[in-house]
């Protein structure tokens, strides 16, 4: 089967979904199953924007000329009239649960993008319970329709022993900067510890995105102790791998996400995490994290001390984040990816099923050539 595939994540300095779709493109070349296959990539110029203008009229054609059997959109939407069948992975739908997290320009092209994207698939992959739920709600899309395949985790390197290095003490946040995920909050819990325990850094990785913008930058520079806090817009993977070597601790306090991969890499990594206390934050993460009920600056300091100084509650974490870790594969992803792709190609050019019954929902299906 041809399997194309929405490259346009792995353009420029991918993160999120771009990784991801690097990471499953890895793991079919090496996967037995996958040789019968071909993987197509699709991807605007380096230079176009490859916005919904391409997604909607370009990317059918370059699909119809690949002459592909399948089509992968792993960013939320794809096109609404396709040549063949299309299976898109919507992460979440905070856009819709949380407009007011969005501009109106960029809040209402997600909105009618996902919306009609999720109605015109032949097969939805969502990362998580928690955002199958929300899918089913938000967009109105039968639960039967919708197909959770947790994603895997990369361990990049061993977090910091505390008692065996004491000059070292960071605090780490890797991810897109969005207002839900709070971090000014945590600049000021991290300054109100930090203020008395000189050994302390805060690193902060990410793109800031907030909507309306805040400037994390001012924010730093109020703090006192800017000389300790780190801002990066982006790093590589290499330098990504050295953040979380050195990390002492990770905090992630979002309050809505479909499954927030960087916590789960910290903690295969043997960094301890602090997490906002959510429903999704527990599927995923269970009692291999500590939480905290609201982003309250005085909550966010106390869980921060207890999880770099009170060893017993960081070797209980770090114990349970042997199972927890276990769960996800990328490996296992992949194939129920693939057998999800296999499944919807096999249905023909409208998506339907084949003769001899329909196609089951949600289970394994058998490759194909």
């Amino acid at each position: 089967m041809r399997i194309a595939i929405d490259a346009r994540e792995l353009r420029g300095k991918p993160t999120g979904v771009g990784r991801m779709v690097r990471t499953l493109l890895d793991e079919w070349t090496t996967m037995p199953a996958a040789q019968a296959h071909e993987f197509i990539s699709l991807a605007p110029p380096e230079r176009s924007k490859g916005g919904t203008l391409w997604e909607q009229l370009t990317l059918p054609r370059l699909v119809r000329q690949a002459s592909a059997d399948v089509l992968f959109a792993p960013a939320y939407s794809g096109p609404v009239v396709s040549p063949v069948p299309v299976v898109v992975l919507i992460h979440d739908v905070s856009f819709v649960a949380h407009p007011e997290w969005f501009g109106w320009r960029e809040g209402t092209r997600r909105r009618v993008t996902t919306r009609l994207a999720a109605r015109a698939a032949t097969r939805i992959i969502t990362v998580s319970e928690f955002s199958k739920r929300e899918i089913a709600a938000h967009l109105g899309i039968e639960a039967s329709k919708i197909s959770v395949c947790y994603p895997g985790v990369t361990a990049f390197a061993g977090g910091t022993d505390l008692q065996g290095s004491p000059h070292s003490c960071t605090v780490l946040f890797v991810g897109s900067i969005f207002n839900r995920r709070h971090v000014p909050e945590l600049i000021e819990g991290f300054t109100q510890l930090a203020r008395s325990r000189p050994e302390m850094r805060l690193e902060i990785v990410g793109d800031n995105r907030t909507t309306p913008h805040v400037d994390l930058a001012s924010l730093v520079e109020a703090t006192g102790i800017a000389d300790r806090i780190q801002l990066r817009s982006y790093v590589s993977d290499d330098d990504l791998r050295k953040r979380y070597a050195e990390a002492a601790a990770f905090v992630y306090l979002s309050e809505y996400e479909g499954f927030a991969l960087t916590p789960l890499e910290a903690l295969a990594s043997g960094v301890p995490v602090l997490l906002l206390d959510t429903p999704v934050a527990r599927e995923v993460y269970g009692d291999a994290a500590i939480y905290v009920a609201r982003p309250d600056p005085a909550l966010i300091a106390d869980a921060i001390r207890t999880v770099l100084f009170e060893r017993h509650h960081r070797e209980r974490m770090l114990h349970a984040a042997t199972t927890v870790v276990r769960r996800y594969s990328w490996t296992t992803f992949a194939k129920q990816v693939l057998d999800l792709l296999l499944d919807a190609g096999s249905r023909g050019p409208k998506g339907s099923a084949p003769q001899g019954g329909p196609a089951p929902h949600g289970g394994s299906a058998p490759h194909t050539r």
